[in-house]
């Protein structure tokens, strides 16, 4: 299908919504003719592709119809990969190897829906209730493997300490991390130095059969 005029896309975006041509121009921070000239002059050719990247923002299109690059869809599902490996809610488990079982597809705009914007994912088991009610055993948890940043707020992350996989509640404070069940039956970890726990990734999601 043949593209539109960015020209005429961009008139019909400003007229349309009651903008103003001098205005816009000032918040690209170019003379005030600068976007009525490249409407109705063709000067310049195309837009610089900073102000471009500024115009789809404002109006809230894709950089294509104003004259950027056509990129293509992204598909429309994520492959997740199904481990082989339990992350223990409980005592640590000892994990020495992972391998996938399977591979999953996710709805990509589902994903999105709840903030999960990572391609690299991994689903595995939970095992033991110490981080129940939040997990609890037998829950499939998806993990994203991208994030494994830490900070003061914290979150519940997949983590090896001590040879043993386990999810916890993590933060990171001074060097320090502090790693908690939510299981108040479960007693408290000592805090570790950040180069003792190798965080393997944050809990983005879970799912659990009825029962």
């Amino acid at each position: 299908m043949e593209q539109a005029d960015p020209r005429r896309v961009l008139e019909d975006l400003v007229t349309g919504g009651g903008e103003s041509f001098t205005a816009l121009s000032r918040m690209l921070r170019r003379n005030d003719a600068y976007l009525q000239q490249f409407v109705r002059r063709g000067t310049p050719r195309v837009l610089a592709e900073q102000d471009r990247r500024v115009l789809s923002a404002y109006f809230r299109v894709d950089e294509s119809v104003l004259g950027g690059p056509v990129r293509a869809a992204p598909p429309p599902t994520i492959a997740v990969r199904m481990l082989d490996i339990a992350a223990s809610a409980g005592p640590g488990r000892l994990v020495e190897a992972e391998r996938a079982t399977a591979t999953l597809a996710f709805d990509r705009v589902m994903l999105e829906g709840l903030g999960i914007r990572s391609t690299k994912l991994a689903m595995i088991d939970a095992a033991g209730d110490s981080m129940a009610p939040g997990i609890e055993h037998g829950d499939r948890i998806m993990v994203d493997e991208a994030d494994r940043r830490v900070g003061a707020r914290g979150g519940i992350y997949v983590i090896r300490l001590d040879g043993a996989l386990m999810v916890k509640r993590v933060a990171l404070a001074d060097g320090r991390m502090t790693i908690a069940s939510d299981n108040p039956d479960y007693p408290a970890i000592p805090t570790r130095d950040a180069g003792e726990v190798e965080v393997i990734g944050k809990v983005v999601w879970l799912s659990r059969a009825l029962r």
